[in-house]
C-alpha cells in the first residue's frame, strides 16, 4: 500500500483529517486524535497505528511488525516495510485503529462526526438578525 492509497483509505473514514507534524510525518486524525502515522521520508518504520491489546500482542510476534517507538505503551504497532502485511490486512488494521480512537472520543464529538460535515448556507439577498444595520 503506497502513500496515496493510504491517504485515500484513511480520509474515507468519517471525520478523518490529515496533518503534517514533527517535520516529516503525515498524521491521520479523528476528533483531533491520531489513529495512524506514516513518515514522508525514508525511516525505520513505514506506518504506525493503534491496535487492540489482543491484536497488539499477536501482531508484534510477527516478523516486520514491532511495538511503535514512543507509542508502544498505548498499544501502537509499527510496520518496518509496506510489504510486511497484505494491503487488505493493513486496511482492516487502519479501520480498527480509527474505530478504537473514535470510541475514546467524548460523546459530543462522536455525535458530530456521525452527523457528517455541517454546511451553513445563507439564502442569497436575505439578512440575518445580526447582519441588519441599525439606524
Amino acid at each position: 500500500m503506497d502513500i496515496e492509497q493510504l491517504r485515500k483509505l484513511c480520509l474515507s473514514f468519517a471525520g478523518a483529517t490529515e496533518q503534517i507534524q514533527w517535520g516529516d510525518d503525515l498524521l491521520f486524525k479523528v476528533g483531533g486524535k491520531m489513529f495512524a502515522v506514516t513518515p514522508l521520508v525514508p525511516a525505520k518504520v513505514c506506518l504506525s497505528l493503534k491496535a487492540s491489546p489482543e491484536n497488539f500482542a499477536e501482531l508484534t510476534e510477527r516478523p516486520g511488525v514491532i511495538p511503535a517507538p514512543y507509542l508502544a505503551r498505548a498499544k501502537w504497532i509499527a510496520l518496518e516495510s509496506r510489504d510486511v502485511l497484505p494491503a487488505a490486512e493493513i486496511a482492516q488494521l487502519l479501520r480498527e485503529s480509527y474505530e478504537l480512537v473514535l470510541a475514546k472520543l467524548p460523546h459530543k464529538i462522536r455525535a458530530a462526526i456521525a452527523k457528517g460535515p455541517i454546511v451553513k448556507a445563507r439564502a442569497k439577498g436575505k439578512r440575518t438578525r445580526k447582519s441588519k444595520r441599525r439606524k
